[in-house]
């Protein structure tokens, strides 16, 4: 008997508990009823190695949000009204409408064999379908009563797996393991095969403070005045995350820099990051190299949504270039091991 995929299950149950008008229409079926390319077609079992995942590769569902595991199965994302609600992985929309007793639910096919579903959302931004990237905004989280929250889980082969296997609820980090997936007759094994690991990032506990983007203005002189910083951009609402470990010393509107957010790291060091839509920290947190502290805007003088991010040595400004790769996305690591030693932005 051929295997439908996994969301063909999920969808049996949508349509046991909708309404007559909550019927998926033809195209619907047939965007839902296609079986993952792959996945079992030459073996019974595939892995994935989430160590070698970067972070452009990978987003919490709600970068703000309080999660908590529900009976191994699902994940509760509670928020504020409003916030985005981001896609995990790269993915194929496949499906996304009102269905009773789930609200807005949206469905994601991802490349890596996994299947995402985000429920009860106030409004859903894309349809199926659709081509989505890791961090792109698919919707906006619903609530009611004063309480706002994301219905999240994981399935592979029609059935839900521990959320906490993938992601850790209270970090909102990617879990740095190798998971291997092993079909059963209609179930799949779940097996952790390879140990968390540390990327070389995690090691120096240093990160690109927005994965995957351009630079469209670099430090310098500009316009015949000095441009303190460097402007990258990917998109609106994308997560910009905390280059180093540190203390928030302001996160506040303030003048032509908008939504700004300073951290002091050690050794003097100092990162601004600017324009946000939305700041997500507060003075006197500790944060984390990795966290979301932002989300990308347009506040302040800026003509497009993107970051304007500073890096300061000992309260004067440098330039990013010094110590971060703005193609490759990444510290330069013999500057950066270079200053822990010598306190100095420079080559050994």
């Amino acid at each position: 008997m051929k295997i439908l995929h996994l969301l063909c299950i999920y969808v049996a149950l949508l349509v046991l508990t909708s309404a007559i008008k909550d019927e998926f229409t033809a195209i619907e079926r047939q965007q839902i009823q296609i079986e993952t390319p792959g996945l079992f077609e030459h073996s019974d079992a595939f892995t994935i190695d989430f160590a070698a995942y970067r972070t452009s590769d990978y987003s919490f569902p709600l970068p703000v949000g309080k999660a908590k595991v529900v009976d191994g199965s699902e994940m509760e994302i509670t928020t504020e009204k409003g916030d985005a609600v981001k896609a995990m992985f790269d993915g194929t929309v496949r499906l996304a409408r009102h269905v009773a007793g789930h609200g807005n639910a949206i469905v994601l096919r991802h490349d890596n064999g996994l299947e995402t579903v985000y429920e009860r959302n106030a409004e859903n931004m894309v349809k199926a379908g659709d081509r989505v990237k890791a961090g792109q905004t698919i919707a906006i989280v619903g609530g009611e009563k004063g309480r706002w929250a994301l219905t999240f889980y994981v399935m592979v082969n029609g059935g839900k797996i521990n959320p906490e296997i993938i992601v850790m609820p209270k970090s909102h980090r990617l879990t740095r393991r190798t998971l291997m997936f092993k079909k059963k007759g209609f179930a799949v094994e779940t097996t952790v095969v390879g140990a968390d690991k540390k990327t070389k990032e995690q090691d120096l506990a240093v990160f690109y403070p927005l994965p995957g983007a351009k630079v469209i203005s670099p430090y310098g002189r500009r316009g015949g005045r000095s441009h303190t910083g460097v402007d990258i951009k990917t998109r609106p609402n994308d997560n910009i995350l905390a280059a180093f470990d540190g203390v928030v010393t302001m996160s506040q509107r303030y003048a032509a820099y908008g939504n700004l957010i300073k951290i002091r790291h050690e050794r003097g060091l100092e990162t601004w990051y600017s324009h946000n839509s939305k700041n997500l920290v507060s003075v006197g947190d500790r944060v984390k190299a990795g966290q979301v502290i932002a989300l990308t805007g347009q506040t302040g003088r800026a003509s497009t949504a993107h970051l304007h991010f500073e890096l300061r040595l000992n309260g004067a400004a440098q330039n990013p270039s010094l110590l971060f790769d703005h193609v490759a996305h990444k510290v330069k690591e013999d500057v950066y091991e270079n200053f822990l030693k010598t306190g100095k932005l420079r080559k050994k």
